[in-house]
């Protein structure tokens, strides 16, 4: 299998986001259709207010009753939305893998139409494309249940039965399981240092960054056979990707929504690194209480006691990788400085707990 060399992916998302004609003139137009989904007419249904909400890939607007997610057309190497087709596979894409996990919150693919103004659904050209959710209840969502120490080991055993569940029925094949292999975990790592070398002392010091990639290199090195072994008992499957507090609404069910689209990559996954980002999370909102009863839970649901000892690896990956996407907004010309500077605090948080897990990392192989 070929994959892109993270370099040039990184070299093709600065050309992209640093302004060729063709790509101002694309966040220009974006830029257009933000401004216009801030105004009620741009809807067909009763607003009293809109609420923005951004990420360092999408944009989200919030009214009464649903939420249109809008894809930024930006390129970052690992994803690429700079083109109207690409943004409309993707939100298809969006919508298909999540109803496997919150089936009745996504609602569909709506275009965003320009002729005398710019509508959803309305008259003229197709300018944009969004998801179309429906809205729930802000307040519910987990990470803020979590700030109101309203989450308990019920709602923890809960959430380890359905994650369990859902990774028994995910998609497997030969070629979903060829991204558990060592080469393509390397090759993840690769694209993690390259893309924040630019960051190094804004929000991670060397010697840390130095620490990880030692570490990290040295682990997958002595346990080439683990990650083999992983393999062949079907532990890498088509898994959800971005399981954390923030993708979690706690209601009369529960979702965990925002699975990921824009790479196969990052979702094909060994099922050990796809618990260890709400463990992560859960260590890094110093819950590692409820963090070490959901691992304990999940085992036991899934009778996968060794991904223990992947474990602090995948969690390291994913709190880096968290360092690196709230690194990005550092660079993002839609964040305010006062958001930029609250991503820089975050970011230096994530980067050093990736270095706490990796300092813990074995220094010889977890199989004998």
């Amino acid at each position: 299998m070929s994959l892109p060399n993270p370099d040039s992916q990184s070299e093709r998302a600065r050309q992209t986001n640093g302004g060729s004609s063709k790509s101002r003139d694309v966040l220009e137009a974006q830029k257009q259709v933000v401004e216009a989904l801030r105004m009620p007419e741009a809807y067909d249904e009763d607003i009293d207010r809109i609420e923005m909400v951004q990420t360092h890939i999408s944009f989200v607007f919030l009214t009464k009753n649903f939420a249109y997610k809008v894809k930024k057309a930006v390129d970052l190497g690992f994803l690429d939305f700079t083109t109207l087709e690409k943004r409309r596979l993707f939100c298809e894409k969006e919508l298909e893998l999540n109803k496997r996990l919150c089936g009745d919150m996504y609602l569909g693919v709506v275009s965003i139409n320009r002729s005398d103004r710019i509508k959803i659904e309305g008259e003229g050209e197709t300018v944009e494309y969004a998801v179309k959710m429906k809205r729930m209840p802000q307040e519910r969502m987990m990470n803020k249940l979590l700030e109101k120490n309203e989450i308990g080991n019920k709602l923890i055993d809960r959430l380890a039965k359905i994650i369990s569940d859902f990774h028994s029925k995910a998609d497997i094949n030969r070629r979903i399981s060829e991204f558990g292999s060592s080469s393509i975990i390397e090759t993840n790592w690769k694209e993690n240092f390259e893309q924040t070398q630019e960051f190094v002392d804004e929000t991670m010091p060397k010697e840390d960054l130095e620490l990880i990639r030692e570490r990290i290199i040295g682990f997958m090195k002595r346990n080439v056979s683990l990650f083999r072994k992983r393999i062949i008992e079907g532990r890498v499957r088509d898994c959800h990707g971005d399981i954390h507090s923030g993708n979690i609404f706690i209601t009369e069910r529960i979702y965990i929504f925002d699975a990921i689209e824009f790479n196969e990559r990052f979702r094909f996954s060994d099922t050990a690194s796809d618990i260890a980002f709400l463990a992560m999370d859960l260590d890094y909102k110093k819950r590692s209480d409820l963090s070490d009863f959901f691992i304990t839970r999940y085992v036991y649901y899934s009778q996968d006691q060794e991904l223990t000892q992947l474990l602090p690896f995948y969690k390291c990956y994913r709190a880096y990788v968290r360092g690196k996407v709230t690194s990005f907004k550092l660079k993002d010309p839609n964040v305010v400085d006062e958001e930029k500077n609250k991503a820089k605090n975050e970011a230096k948080a994530y980067f050093k707990l990736a270095s706490t897990y990796a300092r813990v990392l074995s220094q010889t192989s977890v199989l004998n």
